[in-house]
């Protein structure tokens, strides 16, 4: 049994719980870059997939989506000029096999940039469970002294009288 616990502080425990909360708002975004990103990287694999039937079929005929789940067919008049969007709504034209490098290369800048997105979304994690472990080690003390029987105050001690003696 504990023989003397220090007094918890509620302010520490509400700190630590703002703290908290920071870091969990922080890993929620953290995880919708990483979401993002794979979507990203998805979106470009089917791209390149798509690039590749086209410049492998001789019949340039593809499913054009143009929103609200409906699609129509197309045909591509010229399966090796491809154009890309490279940013800043700027559009270039490339060979089906340069859009492709294109594509790879991003892929490989975002395959980067969810790695590091995933290390700051461990570390916060990781602060994330010190910060628990830290309130319910105050919530543990904060417990044990609500359970501790209050020590009796001391009566003060009587001044010796010499008449008394």
């Amino acid at each position: 049994m504990v023989s003397r616990v220090e007094r918890v502080d509620p302010r520490e425990i509400q700190s630590l719980q703002l703290y908290l909360n920071e870091y969990r708002q922080q890993a929620e975004i953290f995880s919708q870059q990483l979401a993002l990103l794979e979507d990203g990287r998805m979106e470009a694999l089917a791209a390149i997939e798509t690039l590749n039937a086209l410049s492998e079929s001789a019949e340039s005929t593809v499913l054009l989506q143009i929103g609200g789940g409906v699609s129509v067919r197309a045909r591509v008049p010229e399966p090796d000029r491809i154009l890309v969007n490279i940013g800043a709504d700027v559009i270039v034209e490339k060979h089906n096999a340069e859009a492709q490098d294109y594509l790879k290369d991003r892929i490989t800048e975002m395959e980067a940039s969810a790695k590091k997105v995933a290390e700051t979304l461990d570390r916060i994690r990781g602060q994330m469970n010190e910060i628990a472990r830290r309130i319910d080690l105050a919530y543990q003390q904060a417990q044990a002294q609500a359970q501790m029987p209050p020590i009796p105050p001391v009566p003060p001690k009587k001044p010796r009288n010499e008449e008394e003696d």
